[in-house]
């Protein structure tokens, strides 16, 4: 059993940066992808960019230039830059393996003046 622990929300201005980060407790031997999702109110879960074994990264288009995905061992990072307020979202760490799918609790953005 895998858990997810997610941290570095906040409020931002527009602008601004965030860093959030992820742990996983346990193996990740096997993973498909490792990396984030948002979900904005009234919207329905996206990818913001998901990380393979081998390092490839998968960017939203919304994110690609401004949000930069990261992963070591079984930490991941999304440094976000440039923040706007379409941003805002609540934030959710995601590990995918073959047999299951394990999400984090959530970690609230808001960009905000």
């Amino acid at each position: 059993q895998v858990q997810l622990v997610e941290s570095g929300g906040g409020l931002v201005q527009p602008g601004g940066s965030l860093r959030l980060s992820c742990s996983a407790s346990g193996s990740i031997f096997g993973f498909n992808t490792m990396g984030w999702y948002r979900q904005a109110p009234g919207k329905q879960r996206e990818l913001v960019a998901g990380i393979t074994p081998s390092g490839s990264i998968n960017y939203a288009d919304s994110v690609k230039g401004r949000f930069t995905a990261s992963r070591d061992n079984t930490k991941v990072y999304l440094q976000m830059n440039s923040l706007k307020p379409e941003d805002t979202a609540v934030y959710y760490c995601n590990l995918v393996f073959p047999w299951k799918n394990y999400w984090g609790q959530g970690t609230q953005v808001t960009v905000s003046s």
